[in-house]
C-alpha cells in the first residue's frame, strides 16, 4: 500500500544536489579520497579532506559528527592481477594512519533504541589514482542525500548514517561492527550503499536502470523482497532485482559477522559489470546520475517503511 508521505519525500531526492557532491568528491576539488594522497599545498590527505566536507555539509541540515578512530594501512599494487583486482597486501616497512568512521544520528521519538544504519565508503583506491565515482562516491553522496531529507523527518526508530573506509585495510566497517556489538547497539537494519548505478557498458547504452539488492540470510531476503516490492508500490522504475551471497560480503557482511543479520547491499550490478571499476577511468561524467537518483529512492523507501512498520 502507498504511503503518502514516503511518497512524498522520496520525491525529495534532488539529482542536482547527488551530482554537485560527485563531482566535488570525484573530480574537483577532491580528485581521490584516499590517506596515502594529499593534493600539492593542501595540510590534509584527500580522505582527511573528504571527511571535512561530509561533516560540514551535515551540519547544515543539523547534524553533529561522531568520530570513531581506526589505524588502517594502504593496499599495495599488484601489476600481474587484473587491473580490476590489483589491489595487495601492505609490505612490512607500510605506514600505519588514522581513519575515521564518521556517524551522524537522528534519535526516534518513539522507539529509539531501535536503530536503522544506512552506511557507505567514503574511500577510493589506496593502491591506484582512482575517482572513485561509481566505488564509492555515489554510495556517499546518497547516504548523504537521505540524511538531508530526513533531517526534519519525525523517525519514529532511530537512524544512524556511517560513512566508513574500506579500500584501505583493515576495512574499519569492522572496527564499526565490532564496537556495535560492544555497545549492544540493537540495530534492526543495516543497509549498504555500495556502486549505486554501476552497470555493463550494454546495460548503459540501452538507458537500464539497474539495482540489486544483495543478501546473505533469510532475514537479509525479506528486505531484499522488500525493496522489489517497493520499487513498484512508488514507480520508481528500477530493474530492481535481488541476489543471495554465499557468505557475508563488503561492510554489510562485517555486521553480519557480528550476529546482525538483517544486513543487505544495494549495488548497480551483481557480478559487477562497470567496465571502469578500479580504474582510473572511474569518472563522475560516466555516472548515470537519473539512476543514482532512482536507487536512492528506492533505498529511502526502504527506510522510511521501515523505520514506521519495524521489522516483521
Amino acid at each position: 500500500m502507498k504511503i503518502k508521505i514516503i511518497s512524498n519525500l522520496i520525491k525529495e531526492v534532488n539529482e542536482k544536489n547527488l551530482s554537485n557532491n560527485l563531482f566535488y568528491l570525484a573530480k574537483n576539488p577532491l580528485p581521490f579520497r584516499k590517506l596515502n594522497y594529499t593534493i600539492p599545498g593542501h595540510s590534509k590527505n584527500t580522505l582527511y579532506e573528504t571527511d571535512d566536507f561530509i561533516e560540514n555539509e551535515l551540519a547544515k541540515y543539523g547534524y553533529k559528527i561522531e568520530k570513531e578512530e581506526g589505524k588502517v594501512q594502504a593496499y599495495g599494487r599488484d601489476i600481474t592481477k587484473p587491473k580490476s583486482s590489483q589491489y595487495a597486501p601492505p609490505s612490512p616497512e607500510s605506514p600505519w594512519y588514522t581513519a575515521h568512521n564518521l556517524y551522524a544520528k537522528k534519535k526516534g521519538k518513539t522507539y529509539p533504541d531501535e536503530i536503522i544504519l544506512i552506511v557507505s565508503h567514503k574511500d577510493s583506491q589506496s593502491w591506484v589514482d582512482s575517482p572513485g565515482a561509481y566505488d564509492n562516491a555515489v554510495g556517499v553522496v546518497s547516504n548523504m542525500e537521505i540524511a538531508r531529507i530526513l533531517s526534519n523527518y519525525e523517525s519514529v526508530r532511530s537512524l544512524y548514517f556511517l560513512f566508513c573506509n574500506e579500500e584501505h585495510t583493515p576495512w574499519t566497517s569492522i572496527t564499526a561492527a565490532k564496537n556495535a556489538k560492544t555497545r549492544g547497539d540493537n540495530l534492526i537494519m543495516i543497509i549498504n550503499i555500495d556502486s549505486i548505478g554501476g552497470k555493463s557498458k550494454e546495460e548503459a547504452e540501452t538507458g537500464a536502470k539497474t539495482n540489486v539488492t544483495l543478501y546473505t540470510t533469510d532475514e537479509g531476503e525479506k528486505i531484499a523482497d522488500l525493496m522489489i516490492e517497493l520499487n513498484k508500490i512508488y514507480n520508481i522504475g528500477l530493474i530492481q532485482r535481488k541476489y543471495k551471497r554465499t557468505s557475508p560480503g563488503d561492510d554489510d557482511g562485517s555486521f553480519i559477522k557480528e550476529g546482525y543479520k538483517v544486513a543487505v547491499a544495494n549495488i548497480g550490478s551483481y557480478p559487477y559489470a562497470d567496465p571502469n571499476y578500479h580504474d582510473e577511468k572511474d569518472i563522475p561524467e560516466f555516472v548515470d546520475i537519473q539512476n543514482v537518483k532512482m536507487s536512492t529512492q528506492a533505498i529511502l523507501s526502504s527506510i522510511l517503511t521501515i523505520d514506521k512498520e519495524g521489522i516483521k
